[in-house]
Formats: C-alpha cells, sequence, structure tokens
C-alpha cells in the first residue's frame, strides 16, 4: 500500500545509502545468542527469549520500556468452503541488534503455518507492504491471510464493520505465510533512540537489509532454512523486494524460489520532475477508467490504447509544444479517449498529471477519482477551489476499519497484546525517509536483473490493476519490456479489474490467488 510519487516529484529526492545505515544493521546477526535459546519456552513460539535477554545485558535502561510482549502461538481452524484448515498462528517480534550488539528494534511479525506438513517442502511466503510507512495488513486482510477484510471500494466507509470473515481465497493452502511490518509499522518499534538508529532502518538500502536479516533470522528459530523460500511485496515493496531478495542472496546465504510483486513501483525515474514518460504510463489506465464507467473493462480491451501510447502518442509528446498541430492532435485525441473536455486537454497539452485527471474526469459533477483506484469517486471538497485540495475516496476510507481488524484479529484471535498504537500507515516514516542525495533517483531494476542472472530457477509474478493511478500497470510494463531475454521469460504480468488492491474485486482475488498457487507449485 502506498508509494511516495507525489513527495518525489515536489522534492527530487533521489537513491543514496547510508553507510550508517548499512554497517548498523548488515551486523545485526552478530548480536550475542546464547546458547540455551532453542530450549527454553519462549524460543518455541517465535525465538524471542534469546534476543531479548542479550539486550537487556546490553542496555536494560533502554530496552526494556519499549519491549513488545512475548510471542504468542496459538492453534485455529478456518473452515472453508469444501475444506478446513488447521494451523499454528504465531504473532510476536524479532529483535534487531547494531554491530555492537545493543539493541535496535523490534520488527513484529504474524505467521501462520499449516499443521501436519513437512518443513523440508511445505513453502513459506514473506509478505510486506510498502510506503514507506505501510504495515503488511493490506495483504493479510485483503488478499493472502486466512481471514479477510472486505475492501469493497464505494460501499466501504470509515465507520464501516470491521469485522473479518475466513478467507476463501487464502494461499494458506499452498504456503505458509509470513507477515513482516517494518520498524515504526504495525506494532513495530525502535528501542534505540536518536538520528542514527532511525538512520539504520529509514533509507532505501537499509530498510531492504533490515528486512532480508529479519527473513534470516525467522527461518532460522523455526527451522525453516531448508524450506522453499518466497518473497511477495506491494507499492513500495516493487522497490523493497528485488533488494530484498538480492541481500539474501548475497549477505544472507539464503535462496528465494520466488517474488511476487503486487501493483509495484520499479523506477522512481518515469514519475519525477519534466519526463514525458509518465504521461506513457498513467494514459492507458485513464482510458481504462473511462471505459469501465460505460460497462467491464480487461486489459484486451486497451490494446489500441496501449498501442497509441508507445507509438503516435509518444512520438507528438516528444515533439513538444512548440509543434502546435501535434500538440493539438494529441490533446484531442487524449479527450476523446478520456471524455475530459477537449478545451481542458488543449490548455494542458494533453498532458494530465494524476492530480489534474483524478479531479478533471467527473468535474461536471463535483467529483473526484480516487488514486489507488480511480474508479472509485467522491465527491471534492472544494469543488469551486481553484487548488486541488481533496484526499483519496479510494484509500482514506479503507484506514479506519483496516486498523480496528489487525488489532482485533491479533489480540482476540491471537493472543497477542502489545501497549502503544498500531500504525497501519504511518506518515512520519516516509516524511523522514532518506532517498538518498544522489542524482539517479532511487530504482529496483538492476536488482531484479541481478537476482533473475543469479539464479536461474527464480521466477517473478507480477500483478497490477487496470484503474491504478499510484502505480499504473503500464509504467512496470515498459520498464519489464527493457529487460534482457534470459529475465522476461521468467517474469510473468498479470493485469486484473481493479486498482491498487486489485485484490478487493473478488475475480482479480481469485484469478491472482491462481496465478500464485501455480508459481508456488510449479
Amino acid at each position: 500500500m502506498l508509494t511516495i510519487l507525489p513527495r518525489l516529484r515536489r522534492t527530487g529526492l533521489v537513491l543514496a545509502v547510508s553507510a550508517i545505515a548499512l554497517t548498523s544493521v548488515a551486523r545485526a546477526e552478530d548480536a550475542p545468542q546464547p546458547r540455551s535459546e532453542a530450549a527454553s519456552p519462549a524460543a518455541q513460539k517465535g525465538g524471542r527469549a534469546g534476543s531479548a535477554q542479550s539486550a537487556t545485558q546490553a542496555s536494560p535502561s533502554a530496552a526494556e520500556p519499549h519491549r513488545l510482549p512475548p510471542d504468542s502461538t496459538t492453534k485455529q481452524t478456518l473452515d472453508l468452503p469444501g475444506r478446513s484448515l488447521n494451523f499454528t498462528a504465531t504473532a510476536g517480534s524479532i529483535r534487531v541488534f547494531d554491530g555492537k550488539g545493543e539493541p535496535l528494534a523490534d520488527i513484529a511479525y504474524t505467521s501462520y503455518q499449516l499443521d501436519g506438513a513437512d518443513r523440508v517442502t511445505r513453502p513459506v511466503t514473506f509478505l510486506f507492504n510498502g510506503g514507506p510507512g505501510a504495515s503488511s495488513a493490506w495483504l493479510q486482510f485483503g488478499a493472502a491471510g486466512p481471514w479477510r477484510l472486505p475492501l469493497d471500494g464505494e460501499a466501504l466507509s470509515p465507520s464501516a464493520s470491521p469485522e473479518v470473515k475466513p478467507n476463501a481465497e487464502t494461499w494458506l493452502d499452498f504456503t505458509d505465510l509470513v507477515f513482516i511490518d517494518p520498524v515504526s509499522t504495525g506494532y513495530s518499534r525502535f528501542i534505540a533512540s536518536g538520528e542514527d538508529a532511525r538512520k539504520s532502518f529509514y533509507s532505501v538500502d537499509g530498510d531492504a537489509n533490515a528486512i532480508a536479516l529479519v527473513i534470516r533470522r525467522w527461518l532460522e528459530k523455526h527451522d525453516r532454512l531448508t524450506s522453499p523460500k518466497y518473497v511477495a511485496g506491494e507499492s513500495y515493496g516493487g522497490i523493497r523486494g528485488p533488494k530484498v531478495v538480492r541481500q539474501l542472496q548475497i549477505q544472507h546465504g539464503v535462496g528465494v524460489k520466488g517474488l511476487i510483486l503486487v501493483s509495484p513501483l520499479l523506477d522512481f525515474r518515469e514519475f519525477t520532475g519534466t519526463s514525458l514518460l509518465q504521461y506513457v504510463a498513467t494514459l492507458p489506465s485513464y482510458v481504462a477508467v473511462a471505459r469501465e464507467a460505460k460497462g467491464p473493462v480487461k486489459r484486451a480491451d486497451l490494446a489500441d490504447v496501449e498501442a497509441y501510447a508507445r507509438g503516435e502518442f509518444l512520438t507528438d509528446l516528444v515533439k513538444g509544444e512548440a509543434d502546435k498541430e501535434a500538440t493539438n492532435r494529441l490533446a484531442d485525441k487524449v479527450a476523446a479517449l478520456t471524455g475530459i473536455d477537449q478545451a481542458v486537454s488543449r490548455r494542458l497539452a494533453g498532458r494530465f498529471d494524476v492530480g489534474e485527471f483524478r479531479r478533471e474526469f467527473d468535474r461536471k459533477n463535483g467529483k473526484i477519482t480516487g488514486r489507488y483506484d480511480a474508479s472509485v469517486r467522491g465527491f471534492d471538497p472544494y469543488p469551486d477551489s481553484s487548488s486541488s485540495r481533496f484526499g483519496d475516496p479510494s484509500g482514506d476510507a479503507l484506514q479506519a476499519p483496516l486498523t480496528s481488524a489487525a488489532v482485533d484479529v491479533l489480540t482476540r484471535k491471537l493472543n497477542w497484546r502489545p501497549d502503544g498504537s498500531y500504525e497501519v500507515l504511518n506518515g512520519a516514516v516516509e516524511g523522514h525517509w532518506d532517498f538518498g542525495r544522489g542524482i539517479t533517483p532511487p530504482q529496483s531494476v538492476s536488482d531484479l536483473r541481478q537476482i533473475l542472472a543469479t539464479d536461474a530457477k527464480l521466477n517473478v509474478l507480477v500483478g497490477h490493476g487496470l484503474f491504478d493511478l499510484a502505480t499504473p500497470y503500464f509504467g512496470t510494463k515498459r520498464v519489464l519490456d527493457q529487460m534482457p531475454a534470459f529475465a522476461t521469460q521468467r517474469v510473468k504480468l498479470v493485469v486484473y479489474p481493479g486498482g491498487h488492491m486489485f485484490y478487493s474485486q473478488g475475480g482479480s482475488r481469485q484469478a491472482f490467488r491462481s496465478e500464485v498457487e501455480a508459481l508456488i507449485r510449479e
């Protein structure tokens, strides 16, 4: 959930790696681990006892006030159409240390392991969302977990019931699941104070290395190093996912069989500054929204728009506004495709950024479209304002019920009761994130190439929603089309009706689950 595209466009932040972040987190696994840890009761439930003990010895005054409760392990049964799943759920945390053995943070996770399965052959998938600053609740309670909160677009409101239901499309049938909340999301929290601790996690590579470390530590503590392993990330998880897999491969000695990316962002470059490619990436989704207003739309229905976007549209864009004929031709074509007033399109030279499209598409009715799902529309709170002053009707309404659902499941079903607030979406994280100070915006395409080149058996599945304006599918299509032949043969792109959380639609959720199952079972 969430990407930070608007902020990058405003600030021009770019990618670099803090030496502090790499040094402090990369050595976290070297913190002292008592040999008696495996025998302790707490370790049987997730292994925090040894970590917490060494943390207390190292710095009791700093660590103990921030300590999360011991891991909670419960037995669960899920009754679904045609089957029942018996599984073990663990809600808990993994403590991360710096190179001196001082505790830095407790990273919360929720795992679901099917009972009676062979640990050697049973796959395990690690899932996280994006932001930066989003917890894993979106994937856990929207798509893959054993319980699901209905995320039905316009039908959902902040006051909607947060009661979860058994998820018939859970991935637990074919893989165990571990949902990870990066620090400052969910119940994950810093132990150490000060700027250096924050820099250890709030950076592109520091974040990826920390999550890779948590994955390795979970595998060790749950005796799953020999299991087939998969990684799944959503949104900014497209930056995070390939980097996590790369870190696992080269730093942590853990191979990954498959990478699953949900509505990913892979490269910030086409969404920043004056890049013309941002208009190419968004045009097919704009048209999908316009056509969906008249009836159901599938990606195949947009073949003409995709061809136009990469052909004549791009050619006219490159000619620039100095070529009046090309500019008017482009603007009139965009108006015809989207239904937006021709005069408005000409005024903007056919170059609609996401905010402009969201406001102009249904302006006559005083409504704006969603950013996460532009097929969802809501009232513009300031329809007569000369500036854009609106939120996102497709995303804002989800935060209250999703937060309550996550807290209810963790406390009532899983019997894990941390103090403090559950952060489903922590905007302060993005505000403090270090995207770097170099000349190249963040991207994970090079990491994606590397992991595919390093492991000839690794496969990648990428899923997108047609109506997603946060990370439009055609932007990812353009990126993947540039991959070398050895990589494209093992990367599959699927696009469904829906928005950023396309899995909120039943048919899309079922279809994507089938693709994930095929990837994991092959």
